[in-house]
């Protein structure tokens, strides 16, 4: 990593912890849409962000009256540089409480994902993976919801 990305991380890093402390004092209700993108050879999409740890699904936020599926298809462009796909299929919904926020995560499965990854001040990195060889510092958000999706594989 050169000096210039270690900068990046370190100030984005420092502004989430900012928003967490936030969401300590304001308990938000908020919306996420995350997708397990599976290239056509069947392998895993997932990226490596700056300000969290760990390998994670491509995905983030949402408006409340977001469509779920078109939030996650407009995160894999941003995220991975998605440039083409197949099937879409929204396969979850999940309630969870990260960081003190009420969340409610829309999980989907998007098949055949053809991507084209570019520079981002938020993703460090992008990279394939066998569903069978998954990284060992996979985030655990991201192991419980391959979990969960894990018939979709």
């Amino acid at each position: 990593m050169n000096l210039a990305d270690r900068i990046l991380r370190t100030i984005v890093t420092g502004a989430y912890q900012l928003l967490r402390a936030g969401w300590f004092v304001s308990r938000p209700r908020t919306f996420g849409a995350h997708a397990l993108a599976l290239t056509p050879d069947r392998k895993l999409i997932l990226v490596k962000l700056r300000y969290a740890p760990g390998w994670r699904l491509p995905g983030g936020g949402r408006d409340r009256n977001e469509d779920a599926v078109e939030a996650g298809l407009r995160e894999l462009r941003e995220e991975i540089g998605m440039t083409a796909y197949g099937k879409v299929q929204q396969a979850a919904e999940l309630e969870q409480r990260p960081d003190r926020r009420r969340d409610l995560v829309s999980l989907m499965v998007v098949e055949d994902v053809h991507y084209s990854p570019r520079w981002s001040w938020e993703v460090e990195q992008v990279a394939e993976f066998s569903v069978d060889k998954l990284p060992s510092d996979l985030a655990p958000v991201a192991r419980e919801w391959i979990a969960a999706l894990r018939e979709h594989l």
